[in-house]
């Protein structure tokens, strides 16, 4: 449920907005941004990274009580993957939503910091080189089963090694299939770059 907040669509009817009828028709803060700005753009993308951060943070605290024989872990994992996919096929959308880029960071961040901070670089790296927000995300994407093996031994991580390599492996081609749409027009040669007025 917390991840279900449609915090784009939210902010597009307060501008009296379908951000679903507009430029790439998805509800994530990249598509904000280009439809109703800078403003609104970083708010959704704030809210949005916090649903991926707090639930897995704070869920476990508040259920491990109901849930004695469960580890924070289990439930931190639970909760973190449960955010991501309330986001991706949200309820209040008929299980139409983003996908899952700012909610996956947060996650990371709750879960694994350095593979969080580690993704964040390759997000900029390839932003700031290719001006693509999509392939961008997709390198991300591929590097986090990578950079949660390589930061195996880390004392941050609330998940350990070598869950952490699956299940972000797992959520990594699930953000992939989410841009699908995306690596067509990349393909074609017709995908927006950063800076590009909207039309």
């Amino acid at each position: 449920m917390i991840g279900s907040l449609p915090t784009g669509y939210l902010a597009g009817k307060a501008k009296g907005i379908d951000v679903r009828k507009v430029g790439s028709g998805n509800i994530g803060a990249t598509n904000v941004f280009r439809i109703l700005g800078k403003g609104p753009g970083i708010v959704v993308l704030l809210v949005d990274f916090l649903k991926g951060l707090i639930a897995p943070l704070l869920v476990p605290v508040l259920l491990i009580k109901y849930f004695p024989d469960a580890s924070k872990e289990t439930l931190s994992l639970l909760s973190g993957i449960g955010a991501i996919l309330g986001h991706n096929y949200t309820c209040w959308l008929k299980f139409k939503g983003g996908k899952g880029v700012a909610t996956t960071g947060g996650v990371l961040f709750a879960w694994v910091p350095l593979v969080g901070l580690t993704a964040l670089v390759v997000w900029l790296t390839f932003a700031v080189a290719t001006k693509y927000i999509s392939l961008a995300s997709i390198a991300a994407a591929i590097s986090l089963p990578i950079a949660a093996w390589a930061w195996r031994a880390s004392p941050t991580a609330s998940v350990g090694y070598p869950v952490s390599v699956y299940v972000l492996a797992a959520l990594g081609a699930l953000a992939i299939y989410k841009h699908k749409a995306n690596i067509q027009r990349l393909m074609n040669g017709t995908e927006n770059r950063i800076g590009k007025k909207k039309s």
